[in-house]
């Protein structure tokens, strides 16, 4: 038999009917006896409850008794006991005891409350290792998306300090994206604007002077002996990792 450690009661407790039975008197009687001594202040006062009670007929009925509880109760029903009949208060003294002992034995559970108390440890458990399989399916996609980003900023650092610089259509295929809408972008964020006359992009004086865009001027000779001027927005190393961020966007060698 397995043996649990839930006590029965944390209380004994004795009623003015259970005295009765012991000392073979009327609860009546009893009750008066117990009302006499705490009027005289040998007693204290019991509280009163409701006990059910099975009269002759086999019928249910509710009985006011006066009820003893803890070391104070166990004194006064003594008392009353030895008012009453004092050759039935070792009777009394061996109740109390019994009452006692009941109250400090582990209780034996049964194969029923075994089964419900294993069962109920299992669904604790499952739901622990459930718990347990999320933080870990939490954790490690975190890992995967800290290393992808520590990746991406190692790149994008690289090609910060990178030396060159890219046309527009290049740039737009590092950043995988179409030339036109490249250029759509860095015209509404004031990177880039068409250069009056000419039609040309130019860059931004203050990107230029963030180190964002640069220009590349070529010269050549023309027929008549004069010189002809040819200028191209192109996007630096920073301007690239910095629209990458801005965008999103894995570098790459485009579509």
């Amino acid at each position: 038999m397995i043996i649990g450690h839930t006590p029965v009661g944390t209380t004994q407790r004795m009623t003015s009917a259970e005295i009765a039975l012991l000392v073979e008197s009327r609860h009546d009687k009893v009750k008066q006896s117990i009302e006499r001594l705490a009027a005289r202040g040998v007693i204290v006062q019991p509280p009163m409850g409701d006990e059910p009670e099975t009269d002759a007929l086999g019928r249910t009925r509710i009985t006011k008794v006066y009820v003893f509880t803890g070391e104070q109760g166990k004194r006064d029903s003594i008392i009353v006991v030895a008012q009453l009949c004092p050759e039935f208060t070792a009777r009394l003294v061996d109740r109390w005891a019994e009452l006692e002992a009941r109250s400090a034995q582990p209780v034996a559970l049964s194969r029923m409350q075994l089964l419900t108390m294993a069962m109920a440890a299992e669904t604790e458990l499952q739901g622990a290792l459930a718990e347990l399989e999320d933080s870990r399916e939490t954790i490690g996609y975190l890992e995967c998306k800290v290393e992808e980003s520590a990746s991406k900023v190692e790149a994008l650092g690289l090609i910060a300090e990178a030396n060159g610089s890219f046309c527009l259509t290049d740039a737009a295929k590092l950043l995988q994206m179409r030339r036109i809408d490249l250029e759509a972008e860095l015209n509404a964020r004031e990177w880039i604007y068409r250069r009056a006359g000419t039609g040309r992009w130019r860059g931004h004086a203050l990107r230029e002077r963030q180190g964002l865009v640069t220009h590349k001027v070529e010269r050549g000779p023309k027929a008549d002996g004069t010189e002809w001027v040819s200028e191209q927005v192109r996007i630096t190393p920073k301007g690239i990792a910095k629209l990458a961020e801005i965008f999103g966007k894995t570098l790459g060698a485009g579509s």
